[in-house]
Formats: C-alpha cells, sequence, structure tokens
C-alpha cells in the first residue's frame, strides 16, 4: 500500500474512534471552510463509496468535514459505470487515491438478494441480481456483507488496474464494514 494511503487510513480509524467517543460528527462545516473550498475547490482525500441508506453517514462515521470525503452512495454500494465514472473522476481530477467500499451491517438490499426469488420491481432487480452475483446464497448477514464489498473493491480494482492516468501503486482500494448499531468500522 501507497504509505501516503497508509496515513489516511489511520485518520479515517481516528476519525472512527473520535465519532465513536463524542457520539457526532467532529468535521469542519464553518463558514470558513465552506468560503475556502468554494474558492479554491475540493480536495478530498478519500473515496468513500457505499449504501444510501440513511443510518450510513461517511462524514459523520469518519468525523470529517466539508471538502475531506468524495462520497458516492447508491444501494447496496453496487457498481456500475456511473459510479466508476464518479470514482475516475475523483481520482483524475481531484487527486483523491485512497478508495474504500464500504459496507454496513443490516443492509435492505442485501437482505433483498438474500431472500428474493425473483421480484417484479422494475428497477431494484438490478441491485438485487449484482449482489446475488456477490453474494451467492450466503445466508449469514455479516458474512454476504463482506462478500459484496470484497466484490466491489475487486470490482474496482479490476476497472482500473491498467488506467493510463495511475502510476504504480498511486491508488489503493481498500474494504470496510460499518455497523450500524455500535458505529464500529471494521477494515477488511
Amino acid at each position: 500500500m501507497n504509505p501516503e494511503n497508509q496515513k489516511i487510513i489511520e485518520k479515517l480509524k481516528s476519525g472512527n474512534e473520535l465519532f465513536l467517543q463524542t457520539g457526532k460528527n467532529e468535521g469542519d462545516v464553518s463558514l470558513a471552510i465552506r468560503k475556502k473550498t468554494a474558492e479554491e475547490g475540493q480536495h478530498p482525500y478519500a473515496i468513500v463509496i457505499t449504501c444510501s441508506d440513511s443510518r450510513v453517514i461517511p462524514d459523520a462515521i469518519f468525523s470529517a468535514g466539508i471538502g475531506e470525503l468524495f462520497v458516492i452512495r447508491v444501494a447496496g454500494n453496487v457498481l456500475d459505470n456511473h459510479q466508476l465514472g464518479s470514482i475516475e473522476y475523483a481520482f483524475s481530477h481531484l487527486d483523491a487515491n485512497l478508495i474504500v467500499m464500504l459496507g454496513h451491517t443490516k443492509c435492505g438490499a442485501i437482505s433483498a438478494a438474500q431472500h428474493s426469488h425473483g421480484t417484479t420491481d422494475r428497477y431494484i432487480k438490478y441491485i438485487i441480481e449484482d449482489i446475488t452475483e456477490a453474494i451467492g446464497d450466503e445466508k449469514d448477514d455479516y458474512r454476504a456483507t463482506v462478500l459484496n464489498v470484497k466484490h466491489g473493491v475487486n470490482v474496482i480494482k479490476n476497472a482500473f488496474h491498467d488506467h493510463p492516468e495511475i502510476e504504480a501503486d498511486e491508488l489503493d482500494v481498500v474494504g470496510a464494514v460499518y455497523d450500524i448499531e455500535t458505529g464500529i468500522v471494521e477494515w477488511i
């Protein structure tokens, strides 16, 4: 792993510890930082792909403020060309070189995939199909979540392994699971 990205992971871990201790987001959302990022642009240190579940708030979980995380949210943290394009934008144009695939416990999309026997929903079926590909017939909630995260990590690595704008060892992709009850992030 790139040493700079290892430092960022340590920053995220420290931010999660702060979140656990205080129970709130300690990130900077002040007028000064809003003004600074409006004038100078955003320079996030990490890209976080996570579920759109309202109980999962990456900025709070990692005690991050405005301009620190580039967050991509979609149910079940599945990936298609839109999310991959957002990732590409963040590392190509914003120089964010650490990607965190963040799953979470008690994910409704994973539960739907585990208990799906075909759905009549017009668009949800695409999410369920992707998750089913990732988890197979795994019925344990946590193990299915880990499998889904690992699948996402592999999709990202495969999508960008030969990208012309990425130098060797510049971009790192890691997986993590957020426990919605305890607030703890476990790194995979």
